[in-house]
Protein backbone atom coordinates (compact mmCIF):
# COMPACT_ATOMS: atom_id res chain seq x y z
CA UNK A 1 0.00 0.00 0.00
CA UNK A 2 1.63 3.51 -1.15
CA UNK A 3 0.15 6.20 1.52
CA UNK A 4 -0.88 9.22 0.97
CA UNK A 5 1.27 12.23 1.96
CA UNK A 6 -0.15 15.88 3.13
CA UNK A 7 1.91 18.42 4.58
CA UNK A 8 -1.47 19.53 6.85
CA UNK A 9 -0.79 22.75 8.62
CA UNK A 10 2.68 24.61 8.30
CA UNK A 11 3.49 24.77 11.66
CA UNK A 12 7.14 23.19 11.42
CA UNK A 13 8.97 22.82 8.04
CA UNK A 14 10.26 19.15 10.03
CA UNK A 15 7.18 18.19 10.54
CA UNK A 16 5.44 15.60 8.00
CA UNK A 17 1.51 14.84 8.39
CA UNK A 18 1.53 10.68 6.42
CA UNK A 19 -2.78 9.86 5.79
CA UNK A 20 -3.60 6.57 5.33
CA UNK A 21 -6.11 5.38 2.30
CA UNK A 22 -8.84 4.41 5.02
CA UNK A 23 -8.75 7.68 6.85
CA UNK A 24 -11.58 8.37 9.12
CA UNK A 25 -13.55 11.66 8.84
CA UNK A 26 -14.90 14.26 11.14
CA UNK A 27 -13.28 12.01 14.85
CA UNK A 28 -15.17 12.94 17.65
CA UNK A 29 -11.93 11.08 19.71
CA UNK A 30 -8.03 11.18 18.72
CA UNK A 31 -5.97 8.83 20.02
CA UNK A 32 -2.65 10.86 20.26
CA UNK A 33 0.42 8.17 21.02
CA UNK A 34 4.00 9.39 20.20
CA UNK A 35 6.42 6.00 19.13
CA UNK A 36 9.81 6.05 18.49
CA UNK A 37 11.15 2.61 17.40
CA UNK A 38 8.24 0.57 18.72
CA UNK A 39 7.72 -1.83 15.45
CA UNK A 40 7.22 -4.77 18.03
CA UNK A 41 4.22 -3.71 18.86
CA UNK A 42 3.01 -0.81 16.98
CA UNK A 43 0.90 -3.32 14.49
CA UNK A 44 -0.89 -4.87 17.30
CA UNK A 45 -1.65 -1.50 19.23
CA UNK A 46 -3.30 -0.07 16.35
CA UNK A 47 -5.29 -2.74 16.19
CA UNK A 48 -5.99 -2.79 20.29
CA UNK A 49 -7.08 1.03 19.51
CA UNK A 50 -9.44 -0.10 16.56
CA UNK A 51 -10.90 -2.34 19.03
CA UNK A 52 -11.58 0.11 21.55
CA UNK A 53 -12.96 2.72 19.73
CA UNK A 54 -15.54 0.04 18.31
CA UNK A 55 -16.16 -0.91 22.06
CA UNK A 56 -16.91 2.47 22.98
CA UNK A 57 -19.12 3.05 20.08
CA UNK A 58 -17.46 6.42 19.26
CA UNK A 59 -16.05 7.53 16.06
CA UNK A 60 -11.97 8.15 16.14
CA UNK A 61 -8.98 8.90 14.71
CA UNK A 62 -5.50 7.29 15.83
CA UNK A 63 -2.34 9.93 15.45
CA UNK A 64 1.31 8.32 16.18
CA UNK A 65 3.84 10.61 16.96
CA UNK A 66 6.71 9.24 15.32
CA UNK A 67 10.22 9.90 15.40
CA UNK A 68 11.58 6.46 14.64
CA UNK A 69 14.34 5.01 12.93
CA UNK A 70 13.37 1.82 11.91
CA UNK A 71 10.27 0.70 10.28
CA UNK A 72 7.68 1.55 12.91
CA UNK A 73 5.42 5.04 10.95
CA UNK A 74 5.29 2.46 8.17
CA UNK A 75 3.55 -0.38 9.92
CA UNK A 76 1.63 1.92 11.86
CA UNK A 77 0.11 4.02 8.36
CA UNK A 78 -0.19 0.70 6.88
CA UNK A 79 -2.88 -0.67 10.07
CA UNK A 80 -4.26 2.76 9.44
CA UNK A 81 -3.61 5.00 11.98
CA UNK A 82 -2.31 8.71 10.81
CA UNK A 83 1.37 9.28 11.10
CA UNK A 84 2.85 12.77 12.12
CA UNK A 85 6.70 12.49 12.02
CA UNK A 86 8.25 14.70 14.22
CA UNK A 87 12.11 15.34 14.76
CA UNK A 88 12.90 13.37 18.31
CA UNK A 89 13.11 16.69 21.00
CA UNK A 90 11.06 14.54 23.78
CA UNK A 91 7.85 13.56 24.97
CA UNK A 92 6.15 16.53 26.12
CA UNK A 93 7.09 17.77 23.02
CA UNK A 94 5.65 15.20 20.65
CA UNK A 95 2.56 15.97 22.39
CA UNK A 96 3.06 19.69 22.03
CA UNK A 97 3.67 19.42 18.21
CA UNK A 98 0.86 16.56 17.63
CA UNK A 99 -1.64 19.55 18.70
CA UNK A 100 -2.38 21.77 15.24
CA UNK A 101 -3.46 18.41 13.66
CA UNK A 102 -5.88 16.27 16.47
CA UNK A 103 -9.24 17.01 14.99
CA UNK A 104 -11.33 15.01 17.49
CA UNK A 105 -13.58 16.92 20.31
CA UNK A 106 -11.95 14.34 23.05
CA UNK A 107 -8.09 13.43 23.13
CA UNK A 108 -6.68 10.03 24.61
CA UNK A 109 -3.23 9.69 25.71
CA UNK A 110 -0.71 7.54 25.99
CA UNK A 111 2.31 4.65 25.04
CA UNK A 112 2.53 2.58 21.85
CA UNK A 113 3.85 -0.33 23.73
CA UNK A 114 0.85 -1.79 24.52
CA UNK A 115 1.45 -1.99 28.43
CA UNK A 116 -1.55 0.16 28.75
CA UNK A 117 -5.03 -1.51 27.32
CA UNK A 118 -6.79 0.40 24.70
CA UNK A 119 -8.67 -2.20 24.16
CA UNK A 120 -10.77 -0.81 27.11
CA UNK A 121 -11.38 2.88 26.76
CA UNK A 122 -14.92 2.88 27.43
CA UNK A 123 -14.49 4.41 30.42
CA UNK A 124 -12.51 7.54 29.28
CA UNK A 125 -15.43 7.85 26.80
CA UNK A 126 -17.98 7.42 29.17
CA UNK A 127 -15.82 10.56 31.66
CA UNK A 128 -15.92 12.92 28.58
CA UNK A 129 -19.42 12.82 27.39
CA UNK A 130 -20.51 12.98 31.23
CA UNK A 131 -19.12 16.54 30.96
CA UNK A 132 -15.35 16.05 32.01
CA UNK A 133 -12.44 17.88 30.74
CA UNK A 134 -9.37 15.82 32.15
CA UNK A 135 -9.83 12.15 32.94
CA UNK A 136 -6.84 11.36 34.29
CA UNK A 137 -6.47 7.06 34.56
CA UNK A 138 -5.05 5.03 37.46
CA UNK A 139 -3.24 1.87 37.78
CA UNK A 140 -3.44 1.48 41.33
CA UNK A 141 -7.50 1.87 41.12
CA UNK A 142 -6.97 -0.89 38.07
CA UNK A 143 -4.66 -3.68 37.72
CA UNK A 144 -0.96 -3.82 37.63
CA UNK A 145 0.51 -7.15 35.96
CA UNK A 146 3.40 -8.76 38.07
CA UNK A 147 6.36 -7.33 37.76
CA UNK A 148 5.03 -4.84 34.96
CA UNK A 149 5.91 -1.81 37.28
CA UNK A 150 8.97 -1.60 38.92
CA UNK A 151 9.11 -2.03 42.57
CA UNK A 152 11.27 1.69 43.18
CA UNK A 153 8.79 3.20 40.63
CA UNK A 154 5.21 1.27 42.57
CA UNK A 155 6.49 1.31 45.80
CA UNK A 156 8.66 4.72 46.10
CA UNK A 157 8.60 7.12 43.35
CA UNK A 158 5.27 7.50 42.28
CA UNK A 159 3.43 7.13 45.43
CA UNK A 160 5.86 9.86 46.83
CA UNK A 161 5.34 12.51 43.68
CA UNK A 162 1.92 11.90 43.86
CA UNK A 163 1.79 12.88 47.79
CA UNK A 164 3.93 15.91 46.88
CA UNK A 165 1.63 17.17 43.98
CA UNK A 166 -1.25 16.77 45.95
CA UNK A 167 -0.24 18.65 48.81
CA UNK A 168 0.76 21.50 46.87
CA UNK A 169 -2.44 21.72 44.99
CA UNK A 170 -4.91 20.25 47.29
CA UNK A 171 -5.45 17.44 44.70
CA UNK A 172 -6.62 13.98 45.33
CA UNK A 173 -5.17 12.00 42.84
CA UNK A 174 -4.01 8.29 43.49
CA UNK A 175 -1.34 7.56 40.25
CA UNK A 176 0.15 11.36 38.63
CA UNK A 177 2.45 9.28 36.28
CA UNK A 178 -0.17 6.83 34.57
CA UNK A 179 0.49 7.46 30.41
CA UNK A 180 -3.25 6.88 29.54
CA UNK A 181 -5.28 10.04 30.21
CA UNK A 182 -7.83 11.88 28.47
CA UNK A 183 -8.31 15.75 28.09
CA UNK A 184 -10.33 17.52 25.57
CA UNK A 185 -8.63 19.23 22.87
CA UNK A 186 -9.90 22.55 23.95
CA UNK A 187 -8.65 22.50 27.83
CA UNK A 188 -5.40 20.77 26.20
CA UNK A 189 -5.16 24.23 23.94
CA UNK A 190 -5.80 26.01 27.32
CA UNK A 191 -2.78 24.08 29.03
CA UNK A 192 -0.29 24.99 27.26
CA UNK A 193 2.27 22.57 27.84
CA UNK A 194 5.73 23.78 28.05
CA UNK A 195 7.79 20.51 29.37
CA UNK A 196 9.45 19.02 26.76
CA UNK A 197 10.91 15.42 28.05
CA UNK A 198 9.10 13.05 31.23
CA UNK A 199 7.69 16.39 33.14
CA UNK A 200 4.79 17.19 30.69
CA UNK A 201 3.11 14.61 32.89
CA UNK A 202 3.30 16.13 35.90
CA UNK A 203 2.30 19.66 34.19
CA UNK A 204 -0.73 18.37 32.98
CA UNK A 205 -1.84 17.27 35.85
CA UNK A 206 -0.79 20.21 38.26
CA UNK A 207 -2.55 22.80 35.28
CA UNK A 208 -5.52 21.06 34.90
CA UNK A 209 -5.49 21.82 38.99
CA UNK A 210 -4.88 25.41 38.41
CA UNK A 211 -7.28 25.53 35.74
CA UNK A 212 -10.00 23.46 37.84
CA UNK A 213 -10.73 21.44 35.11
CA UNK A 214 -13.59 18.74 35.73
CA UNK A 215 -11.81 15.97 36.23
CA UNK A 216 -12.47 12.44 37.12
CA UNK A 217 -9.91 9.23 37.81
CA UNK A 218 -10.52 6.36 35.32
CA UNK A 219 -8.73 2.49 36.61
CA UNK A 220 -6.82 1.50 33.83
CA UNK A 221 -5.44 -1.94 33.43
CA UNK A 222 -1.19 -1.56 33.47
CA UNK A 223 0.92 -4.51 31.83
CA UNK A 224 4.52 -5.82 31.72
CA UNK A 225 6.73 -5.19 28.38
CA UNK A 226 6.22 -7.49 25.39
CA UNK A 227 9.22 -9.92 25.34
CA UNK A 228 12.16 -8.16 22.85
CA UNK A 229 11.01 -5.22 24.01
CA UNK A 230 12.80 -2.48 26.29
CA UNK A 231 11.36 -0.05 27.80
CA UNK A 232 12.53 3.82 26.56
CA UNK A 233 13.13 4.28 30.40
CA UNK A 234 15.64 1.09 30.78
CA UNK A 235 17.18 2.11 27.29
CA UNK A 236 18.12 5.47 28.94
CA UNK A 237 19.98 3.81 31.81
CA UNK A 238 19.44 2.99 35.37
CA UNK A 239 19.82 6.79 36.47
CA UNK A 240 17.05 8.06 34.08
CA UNK A 241 14.63 7.04 36.25
CA UNK A 242 15.58 9.44 39.17
CA UNK A 243 16.21 12.17 36.45
CA UNK A 244 12.81 11.73 35.80
CA UNK A 245 11.53 11.89 39.20
CA UNK A 246 13.92 15.16 40.00
CA UNK A 247 12.52 17.00 36.33
CA UNK A 248 9.10 16.02 37.53
CA UNK A 249 9.42 17.65 41.22
CA UNK A 250 11.24 20.82 39.99
CA UNK A 251 7.69 21.21 36.85
CA UNK A 252 5.46 20.29 40.79
CA UNK A 253 7.90 23.41 42.46
CA UNK A 254 8.17 26.16 39.48
CA UNK A 255 3.87 25.75 38.46
CA UNK A 256 3.55 26.08 42.20
CA UNK A 257 5.84 28.71 42.56
CA UNK A 258 2.88 30.53 44.92
CA UNK A 259 2.06 27.71 47.34
CA UNK A 260 5.54 28.60 48.91
CA UNK A 261 5.31 31.88 48.84
CA UNK A 262 1.41 33.00 49.58
CA UNK A 263 0.53 31.07 52.93
CA UNK A 264 4.36 31.49 54.28
CA UNK A 265 4.82 34.95 53.72
CA UNK A 266 1.60 36.35 54.90
CA UNK A 267 1.81 34.56 58.27
CA UNK A 268 5.86 35.74 58.77
CA UNK A 269 4.15 39.51 57.89
CA UNK A 270 1.93 38.88 60.30
CA UNK A 271 4.37 37.51 62.95
CA UNK A 272 7.01 40.38 61.51
CA UNK A 273 4.48 42.82 62.10
CA UNK A 274 3.24 41.39 65.87
CA UNK A 275 7.08 41.81 66.97
CA UNK A 276 8.12 45.41 65.43
CA UNK A 277 5.00 47.49 65.98
CA UNK A 278 4.34 47.18 69.57
CA UNK A 279 7.59 48.43 70.67
CA UNK A 280 7.38 51.23 68.18
CA UNK A 281 7.72 53.25 71.45
CA UNK A 282 10.13 51.66 73.49
CA UNK A 283 10.56 48.06 74.56
CA UNK A 284 7.40 46.45 76.77
CA UNK A 285 7.06 43.26 78.75
CA UNK A 286 4.34 40.54 77.39
CA UNK A 287 4.23 38.27 80.27
CA UNK A 288 7.59 36.76 80.98
CA UNK A 289 8.70 37.86 77.64
CA UNK A 290 10.50 41.37 77.06
CA UNK A 291 9.97 42.64 73.53
CA UNK A 292 13.33 44.77 73.22
CA UNK A 293 15.26 46.31 70.16
CA UNK A 294 16.36 43.20 69.00
CA UNK A 295 13.13 42.02 68.65
CA UNK A 296 11.73 44.72 66.76
CA UNK A 297 14.58 43.89 64.31
CA UNK A 298 13.80 40.28 64.05
CA UNK A 299 10.06 41.65 63.55
CA UNK A 300 11.89 43.67 60.77
CA UNK A 301 13.27 40.98 58.72
CA UNK A 302 10.18 38.31 59.09
CA UNK A 303 7.80 41.40 57.84
CA UNK A 304 10.10 41.92 54.78
CA UNK A 305 10.24 38.38 53.95
CA UNK A 306 6.83 37.67 54.80
CA UNK A 307 5.61 40.94 52.27
CA UNK A 308 8.05 40.17 49.92
CA UNK A 309 6.99 36.23 49.94
CA UNK A 310 3.18 37.54 49.41
CA UNK A 311 4.06 40.12 46.89
CA UNK A 312 5.94 37.50 44.60
CA UNK A 313 3.23 34.90 44.97
CA UNK A 314 0.61 37.86 43.18
CA UNK A 315 3.18 38.15 40.59
CA UNK A 316 3.07 34.72 39.89
CA UNK A 317 -0.22 34.23 39.67
CA UNK A 318 -0.94 37.45 37.32
CA UNK A 319 1.73 35.61 35.28
CA UNK A 320 0.37 31.68 34.89
CA UNK A 321 -3.40 33.38 34.55
CA UNK A 322 -4.38 30.06 35.40
CA UNK A 323 -7.84 31.22 36.92
CA UNK A 324 -9.30 34.61 35.38
CA UNK A 325 -11.41 35.49 38.89
CA UNK A 326 -8.05 35.24 40.68
CA UNK A 327 -6.10 37.55 37.92
CA UNK A 328 -9.28 39.77 38.38
CA UNK A 329 -8.79 39.53 41.88
CA UNK A 330 -5.18 40.45 41.87
CA UNK A 331 -5.77 43.04 39.96
CA UNK A 332 -8.36 44.60 41.99
CA UNK A 333 -6.00 44.20 44.72
CA UNK A 334 -3.12 45.91 43.04
CA UNK A 335 -4.97 49.05 41.86
CA UNK A 336 -2.55 51.85 40.50
CA UNK A 337 -4.01 54.62 41.93
CA UNK A 338 -4.75 53.22 45.65
CA UNK A 339 -1.49 51.22 45.52
CA UNK A 340 0.59 54.28 44.49
CA UNK A 341 -1.29 56.52 47.65
CA UNK A 342 -0.22 54.03 50.00
CA UNK A 343 3.34 53.36 48.75
CA UNK A 344 3.79 57.61 49.42
CA UNK A 345 1.65 57.19 52.88
CA UNK A 346 4.17 54.75 54.04
CA UNK A 347 7.35 56.37 52.66
CA UNK A 348 6.19 59.69 54.15
CA UNK A 349 5.32 57.97 58.02
CA UNK A 350 8.66 56.00 57.60
CA UNK A 351 10.50 58.63 56.76
CA UNK A 352 8.91 61.02 59.69
CA UNK A 353 9.66 57.65 61.88
CA UNK A 354 13.39 57.66 61.27
CA UNK A 355 14.30 61.72 61.22
CA UNK A 356 14.54 62.06 65.07
CA UNK A 357 17.26 59.25 65.06
CA UNK A 358 19.13 60.93 62.20
CA UNK A 359 18.78 64.57 63.79
CA UNK A 360 20.09 62.54 66.80
CA UNK A 361 22.60 61.42 65.26
CA UNK A 362 23.71 64.55 63.54
CA UNK A 363 23.71 66.18 66.51
CA UNK A 364 26.00 64.44 68.13
CA UNK A 365 28.44 64.58 65.10
CA UNK A 366 27.91 61.26 63.57
CA UNK A 367 28.47 59.32 66.71
CA UNK A 368 25.42 57.60 68.05
CA UNK A 369 24.63 57.52 71.96
CA UNK A 370 25.68 53.99 73.69
CA UNK A 371 21.97 54.36 75.91
CA UNK A 372 19.28 52.57 73.32
CA UNK A 373 16.85 55.73 73.48
CA UNK A 374 13.29 55.48 71.86
CA UNK A 375 14.19 56.99 68.35
CA UNK A 376 15.89 54.23 68.01
CA UNK A 377 12.53 51.98 68.05
CA UNK A 378 10.84 54.81 66.37
CA UNK A 379 13.44 54.26 63.08
CA UNK A 380 13.16 50.22 62.98
CA UNK A 381 9.45 50.81 62.77
CA UNK A 382 10.14 53.90 60.47
CA UNK A 383 12.73 51.67 58.46
CA UNK A 384 9.96 48.69 57.65
CA UNK A 385 7.48 51.30 56.30
CA UNK A 386 9.89 52.65 54.31
CA UNK A 387 10.97 49.09 52.60
CA UNK A 388 7.04 48.33 52.60
CA UNK A 389 6.93 51.43 50.49
CA UNK A 390 9.29 50.70 48.28
CA UNK A 391 8.04 47.17 47.73
CA UNK A 392 4.80 48.01 47.02
CA UNK A 393 5.82 50.37 44.25
CA UNK A 394 7.96 47.66 42.68
CA UNK A 395 5.65 45.12 42.83
CA UNK A 396 2.44 46.92 41.66
CA UNK A 397 4.55 47.97 38.60
CA UNK A 398 5.40 44.46 38.11
CA UNK A 399 1.89 43.37 38.91
CA UNK A 400 0.44 45.06 36.41
CA UNK A 401 2.98 44.44 33.61
CA UNK A 402 2.86 40.84 34.00
CA UNK A 403 -1.10 41.76 33.44
CA UNK A 404 -0.18 43.11 30.62
CA UNK A 405 2.15 40.88 28.53
CA UNK A 406 -0.36 37.98 29.49
CA UNK A 407 -3.11 39.66 27.31
CA UNK A 408 -0.26 39.52 24.25
CA UNK A 409 0.40 36.45 24.64
CA UNK A 410 -1.25 34.54 21.82
CA UNK A 411 -2.98 30.96 22.57
CA UNK A 412 -1.68 28.01 20.61
CA UNK A 413 -4.56 26.45 18.37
Amino acid sequence: MTPNVHQAVTVDPEIELLIPDDDVDDPELSIVVPAMNERITIEEFVEWCKMGLSNAGIKGEILIVDSSSDETPQLALARGARVLRTPRRGLGSAYIDSIPYIRGKYVLMGDADCTYDFREISAFVTCFRAGNEFAMGSRFKGYIEPTAMPRLHRYFGTPLTTMILNVLYSTHFSDIHCGMRGITRDALVRIELESRSWEYASEMVLKSACLRLKTAEVPVRFLKDREGRLSHMKRSGWLEPWRAGWSNVRAMFLYGADFFLMKPGLVLLMLGLGLTLPVTFGPMEVGPIALSLYWAMFGLTLSVVGLQSFYLACIVQVMYGYSQELVRRRLRLFDYNRMMLISGGLLLLGIALVLPLVSEYISLRLRLPVATGRNRHLAVTGLLFIIASLLTFSSTLVVLSAAMCSRRQPSRT
